[in-house]
């Protein structure tokens, strides 16, 4: 995701590094200059940064916004109610490297919950080696079981491109962000019938951090996310324009719509480096803002068995419109036999708990079915990216609202796919 910040006069005389009130000044993506255009960008209101109260790990002492069905709140004790397990993979490709299935893969979680848990999230932070980081670009994605139960949260993010131009890393931000809310949902702690977790609370852990992390100089990201309960609950959060699809047994039960400001302007968090702030308060400078955590659409939904959740960047959805993407998952389940004909009709195979390798604690390999799944996702995503003749969901909206572009094909960018097999489990 490539999008230019434009800096405007700042509306406070002296921000510390510490102020919260800092302003975002969207503009249209820089991919469009190479098309040949002397439009000039659109320019956004600023609005206001709001310092949100941070919302400790501790999660009696976070609730869920009113009006938010709460999650895991009491002890299950309906022992003939269907429980669920979901099995995850992710697929990658930076921009401008070439796919490469076998080592864009992701099929194990790198948090443990059974090894000791770190007791502060940086020090969970500084575990990771950004030198192992996936090879996804500014994209980035996470996993994670939420303590040591059998919930289990997960979602990707897509860093900002434009801060280049500033000398930043999107990468580092992004990246930074999903590895915070793989420590948080792994250290998250339950306290009798009040315990509970919420992807926006999530959201709004992981940001607090990065905002605080000194190894993270600046930079920006969109963010979609789950937390996903054995008992079929999940509940998602988008900011921005990666996405989140459910589907199931040929259709597609949800598509997350983007929040953005105006075209290719999508909602995002970001930090603005300190140098920044100094320039600021010097000069009479810039200053750069953020969206909140708090504004991130919310959803809820009820999985079933054999259902397919897939997260995205929108490198996959500015190349591949829902309908796509779910001739190639209905087209894998049934090439894999995860979904099968019957009577007339379509319904999940027998065998969907040995294709997901259900009996590996979640710990699949290469041959899974989610693990084929989410390669295909992205193998079909990166070659769209790369046709010319084919026009991708991305080109039909620059056609519709700048038609003297004469934009065609796809979109080339970072992808990264996250793919969730709804597996029920069977009873001993």
């Amino acid at each position: 995701m490539s999008y230019a910040i434009r800096l405007t006069s700042p509306t406070v005389s002296h921000p510390s590094t510490s102020s919260r009130l800092l302003f975002l000044c969207l503009s249209t993506s820089s991919l469009l200059a190479h098309a040949a255009s002397t439009r000039t960008s659109n320019s956004h209101p600023q609005r206001p940064l709001l310092a949100l109260p941070t919302c400790p790990v501790v999660p009696d002492s976070c609730p869920a916004p009113l009006g938010l069905r709460s999650f895991h709140s009491s002890p299950y004790n309906r022992r003939n109610d269907p429980r669920f397990s979901y099995h995850v993979a992710a697929s990658y490709s930076a921009k401008g490297h070439k796919f490469n299935a076998e080592r864009n893969l992701f099929t194990r979680d790198a948090y443990d919950p059974h090894r000791t848990p770190f007791r502060e999230l940086k020090e969970c932070k500084r575990s990771k080696d950004r030198r192992k980081r996936p090879r996804s670009g500014q994209d980035a994605f996470f996993w994670s079981q939420v303590g040591t139960t059998h919930t289990t949260a997960f979602g990707v993010a897509d860093g900002v491109g434009g801060w280049v131009e500033s000398g930043v890393d999107p990468a580092d931000f992004s990246h930074g962000l999903c590895e915070y809310m793989a420590c948080a949902a792994r250290s998250w702690t339950h306290h009798g019938k009040m315990g509970s977790l919420h992807p926006r609370d999530l959201l709004q852990v992981a940001y607090d951090e990065v905002t605080t992390d000194q190894s993270i100089v600046g930079g920006g990201s969109t963010a979609c996310l789950a937390v996903a309960e054995p008992d079929g609950n999940l509940e998602v959060a988008n900011l921005g324009d990666s996405g989140f699809m459910h589907l199931g047994l040929n259709a597609v039960r949800h598509f997350t719509q983007p929040q953005t400001h105006a075209f290719n302007t999508p909602y995002q968090l970001s930090k603005t480096p300190e140098r920044m702030l100094v320039q600021m308060a010097v000069f009479g400078g810039t200053s750069a803002l953020s969206d909140l955590p708090k504004e991130s659409n919310v959803t809820h939904h009820r999985v079933r068995h054999g259902d397919v959740l897939v997260f995205a960047t929108d490198g996959v959805w500015d190349n591949l419109s829902p309908q796509d993407a779910l001739s190639i998952v209905s087209r894998c389940m049934v090439d894999m036999g995860a979904w099968v004909e019957k009577d007339g009709a379509t319904d999940v195979s027998r065998e969907l708990h040995q294709l997901a390798q259900a009996a590996s604690d979640g710990k699949a390999d290469a041959s899974s079915l989610q693990a084929k799944l989410a390669i295909a996702i992205a193998k079909e995503a990166k070659e769209t990216s790369l046709n010319s003749r084919r026009d991708g969901p991305f080109a039909k909206e620059v056609q519709k609202h700048y038609p003297g572009e004469n934009w065609h094909g796809g979109k080339p960018d970072d992808i990264a796919v996250l793919v969730a097999v709804v597996v029920e489990n069977i009873a001993p």
